[in-house]
């Protein structure tokens, strides 16, 4: 077995506020048929597909064991099929990390999610708090991120203003996306004028309600030349989780993203991003947490985040050339999202977005109140 890992190949569907005329059947089904023919991979029980991992949510697709409605689509009868509760992103380091120990040398790995067809996202979000203490005071993921937006830009300097940039650039890139959601462009005072959502958090500073779908494929090295001339490597994987109780949290201090993107640049080799990585795509659900995140990779100083966008930092490290989460992925998914975008730039195949030359990306994932997950992928061409 090889000591390098490849993503072969990537489909996905647009982002819609509301497939109500799709099942997420249909809506993976579209990915299956596009990563069949862009490999020719079949399901042969020597050479083919025998693990498939999915990601996806009992409470989002209001099921229980939600995996069990797609394994027709995605080929999973008879073969070992794992499901990804947790932000999608972690499916790929599982893909990664069962071609690097053995178990299987090609791994099929699909996930999907319709935010359309719930009730409230915040119900679904109130469920990840413990139901004595949190649940009953109405905790969820809004409000606990609009405590560690406050505290955050206190601290960093990042302002209203900062943050209609932020928006304001997110929908003028995700323009340049065709699987980008479809969101009106914007000023910088439509922004600052729009309704609070949990103070000091605006509408427009969150992302909006989205359905998607995605698939990869991934091999060992040996065999990556059966299914692909362009392969993009997986060189490094990070994940870490933060304390469950906000109230033993330091939410300033990027704890978890700082340790995750540390693993992951330990294992890729990477010891000055700044200088070695040529795009970033960061999982902004809430417009104040691009400057902080920026912090937590290494590309912005410590509590200068405002400055950093002053400075011209999302332009000159690529960051969110897609747009990224704010405009339009669902929370889930997101991390997926991120590395799908890594792995067209570094195929050379992102159109008007693409950075010329692109050899090294990261994608970053964040999950649960406040950032409380955070997870890092270095991917390589």
């Amino acid at each position: 077995m090889g000591k390098r890992v490849a993503v072969c190949a990537v489909a996905q569907i647009k982002n819609d506020p509301n497939y109500w005329h799709l099942r997420f059947q249909n809506m993976l089904h579209e990915c299956f048929e596009s990563i069949m023919g862009q490999t020719k991979v079949n399901f042969d029980m020597e050479k083919g597909i025998r693990t498939v991992i999915t990601c996806s949510d009992d409470v989002f697709d209001a099921r229980t064991i939600s995996n069990n409605g797609v394994t027709d689509v995605v080929g999973a009868q008879f073969r070992g099929e794992e499901k990804m509760a947790q932000e999608s992103i972690n499916g790929l380091g599982y893909a990664m990390a069962s071609i690097l120990a053995g178990h299987d040398d090609v791994v099929l790995f699909m996930g999907h999610c319709k935010e359309s067809q719930g009730e409230s996202k915040k119900m679904v979000m109130n469920l990840a708090y413990d139901p004595f203490f949190c649940r009953p005071l109405g905790m969820d993921f809004v409000n606990a991120d609009a405590l560690q937006a406050r505290a955050y830009m206190q601290k960093s300097g990042v302002t209203d203003a900062h943050l209609a940039k932020v928006v304001v650039r997110s929908r003028k890139n995700a323009r340049r996306n065709p699987y980008a959601r479809e969101c009106a462009l914007v000023d910088e005072n439509e922004v600052m004028n729009s309704p609070m959502l949990a103070d000091p958090m605006r509408e427009m500073h969150y992302y909006p309600d989205t359905d998607w779908a995605f698939g990869m494929l991934l091999c060992c090295e040996e065999r990556v030349k059966e299914f692909t001339k362009k392969p993009v490597w997986v060189s490094g994987y990070g994940s870490c989780m933060d304390s469950y109780f906000l109230g033993d949290r330091d939410l300033t201090s990027n704890f978890s993203l700082k340790n995750a993107a540390k693993r992951a640049y330990e294992k890729a080799g990477v010891k000055d991003p700044r200088r070695e990585i040529d795009i970033f795509e960061l999982s902004d659900h809430a417009a104040y947490q691009l400057p902080m995140w920026a912090e937590g990779v290494g590309i912005a100083d410590e509590g200068k985040g405002g400055a950093w966008i002053d400075e011209g930092g999302m332009e000159k490290y690529n960051v969110n050339l897609s747009g990224g989460q704010l405009n339009g992925n669902p929370l889930l998914l997101g991390g997926a999202a991120r590395a799908i975008e890594c792995v067209l730039q570094l195929r050379g195949e992102a159109g008007d977005r693409q950075v010329k030359g692109a050899k090294k990306a990261l994608a970053q994932a964040a999950y649960g109140g406040a950032g409380q997950h955070q997870a890092v992928v270095i991917l390589e061409a």
